[in-house]
């Protein structure tokens, strides 16, 4: 589907039931969802897509194509192309931070939320000069350099991580891939969003949607972002994914869907409110 900016995203539909809208992170791919599309596609509809500068979706050359509120946007142009009115929205990292966006400017379009290894704000810990450093070798030395020095700095880098790299067939292969797909214009521009963003965690009380917020309990930056935001969102659940650190639906893929699955299962029917 095209955007009203002119940006085609690459999206897939699997299932039937209530719409799941799930957001990747920062140089994720849709595909960082596709081991378990099978089993929520029995219960949901899933939409997984793209984003702009990332996988098969368009790469815009322009920093003014990128931002946070743009992400919004097709999240939102995506839901609709498919005719997703109203969906339960799961967002990861940075697409956790877009998922917060959306639900606080568009409360009406969104029936439960889960925030999975993500902040509500600033990625605590990243060194701002750092992350300057980082997006001018991006844009100046190219994605090759700049992803040799960030895997000398591993600021994800978890055991987790680091045994799935070891022990998974294809996985290396697969995170080359997605990193081969992402627009430099979009790193840089997307990382100093980032680290500029408000913190908003006191705006939060302001969800009014069922809500998980699931982390690895290895993910340090993001660990104690997430039990804060879990105590600020009204009757919001907790799920600590053990021997998990950035990416649990691949750590520790079992206990990720069970946390997924069983806060699916507990809210109301959609067609209910409809009736």
């Amino acid at each position: 589907m095209t955007t009203d900016d002119g940006v085609t995203l690459a999206a897939v539909e699997v299932g039937r039931g209530p719409a799941l809208v799930c957001v990747h992170g920062f140089g994720g791919a849709k595909e960082d969802f596709a081991d378990h599309l099978e089993v929520l596609g029995r219960s949901h509809r899933v939409i997984v897509f793209d984003h702009r500068g990332h996988g098969a979706s368009d790469k815009p050359d322009r920093p003014e194509a990128y931002s946070k509120h743009r992400l919004v946007a097709d999240t939102l142009a995506v839901a609709d192309a498919l005719g997703a009115e109203r969906f339960r929205l799961l967002g990861h990292s940075m697409g956790g931070m877009v998922a917060r966006r959306l639900v606080l400017d568009y409360p009406a379009r969104v029936d439960a939320l889960v925030l999975m290894d993500t902040a509500p704000g600033p990625v605590p810990g990243l060194d701002g000069a750092l992350i300057e450093l980082a997006a001018e070798v991006a844009l100046t030395e190219g994605m090759d350099r700049l992803r040799a020095a960030l895997d000398a700095h591993a600021p994800l880098g978890t055991p987790a991580h680091e045994r799935l790299v070891a022990t998974r067939p294809g996985y290396r292969e697969f995170l080359d891939r997605k990193w081969a797909a992402l627009s430099p214009v979009m790193w840089a521009t997307m990382v100093r969003a980032i680290r500029d963003q408000d913190d908003e965690l006191e705006a939060m009380a302001a969800i009014g949607v069922p809500t998980l917020v699931l982390v690895g309990e290895h993910d340090t930056p993001f660990l104690e972002a997430s039990r804060a935001m879990a105590a600020r969102i009204p009757g919001a659940r907790l799920a600590v994914i053990r021997d998990a650190g950035h990416s649990p639906q691949f750590e520790n893929p079992e206990a990720w869907r069970d946390a997924v699955e069983g806060f699916l299962a507990c809210l109301p029917d959609p067609g209910a409110r409809r009736r």
